[in-house]
């Protein structure tokens, strides 16, 4: 099939073999065809595009060029609506398969990717979910060199700059824990300056720091963060030692923490923005069918909780 630029789409897989791979070599053996065929359709196609796709380095592999990254995600995106144009003209359309790779954020995972693989198993059997669990910035990142299809991420870190696409799908309000014997846990609700003396538990992730530490000097005080953790249930386990206190966002369906010990949830009248949970894909990027049926899933899931 020949292009109305005279490229074929199998000079773009080839090439994109030979750009997720690095290599010639590598990407004739996945292939399963001579070097010199993968060799010679790059040429042509750089020929046909009238650009460099790669830097060819001696002994070091391939490095694509600014114009050959663009072309690896177009080419993504083009072979995957041709896989889906050949389906239909099959006459199996109808039946969702193959791989959707998903980026979340680490603290989202728990929450949404169970509910997420439960109902893709039962309604598409046929799709496998890949998932790359990550931070703002490293999700970015996956989306711009389209190792996800698309990102489920809160709106932190996210800018006009990044060329993304993003739609809001829950809202997450910051709450309080603070351990289940302390004075306060019985109250139910609570402002952050009535804990401005006690020390913060910090989840220390990118952009969420920032976000925590605005919560507390809205109210006045400057937080006295005294532990970090990067894991979310680490922090919830300190607060339930009595080590302080913590603001966050998701909800586990338990007090219960891993270390045994309980916190108690307290709302926050003083509680600024809240958290927006948002997908993110490249913009103008054409999503694969398939692709699609996960999102709207991840729509669903999120509609379920009733927090939009």
């Amino acid at each position: 099939m020949t292009s109305p630029s005279g490229f074929t789409l199998v000079q773009l897989r080839y090439f994109l073999a030979a750009a997720e791979r690095g290599s010639m070599t590598e990407a004739s053996l996945e292939l399963h065809i001579a070097q010199s065929a993968v060799s010679a359709a790059v040429h042509s196609l750089e020929r046909d595009l009238q650009v460099q796709l790669f830097i060819r380095r001696r002994g070091r592999g391939l490095t694509l060029t600014p114009a050959g990254e663009r072309l690896r995600q177009q080419a993504r995106d083009l072979l995957a609506r041709a896989r889906e144009v050949e389906q239909e003209a099959r006459g199996d359309g109808g039946t969702l398969s193959g791989p959707v790779t998903v980026g979340c954020f680490v603290t989202l995972a728990p929450y949404y990717l169970p509910p997420l693989f439960s109902e893709c198993t039962a309604r598409f059997p046929d799709v496998e979910i890949g998932v790359v669990e990550a931070e703002t910035d490293q999700l970015v990142q996956a989306l711009t060199a389209g190792r996800v299809d698309f990102a489920l991420t809160y709106g932190l870190g996210l800018t006009a700059e990044q060329n993304l696409h993003t739609e809001t799908i829950a809202i997450a309000p910051a709450y309080v824990i603070v351990a289940a014997g302390h004075p306060l846990a019985a109250r139910g609700s609570v402002e952050l300056s009535e804990l401005s003396a006690e020390p913060l538990v910090l989840l220390d992730l990118p952009h969420s720091r920032d976000y925590f530490h605005s919560l507390v000097a809205a109210t006045g005080t400057a937080p006295d963060v005294r532990y970090r953790t990067q894991s979310y249930e680490t922090v919830r386990s300190l607060v339930a030692r009595g080590l302080g206190y913590s603001v966050l966002n998701q909800r586990p369906a338990t007090g219960q923490t891993y270390g045994g010990g309980e916190v108690a949830e307290l709302e926050l009248r003083d509680g600024g923005p809240p958290l927006e949970v948002k997908i993110a894909s490249v913009g103008g990027m054409t999503h694969t069918a398939r692709a699609r049926a996960v999102m709207d899933l991840l729509r669903e899931t999120a509609a379920g909780t009733g927090t939009v």
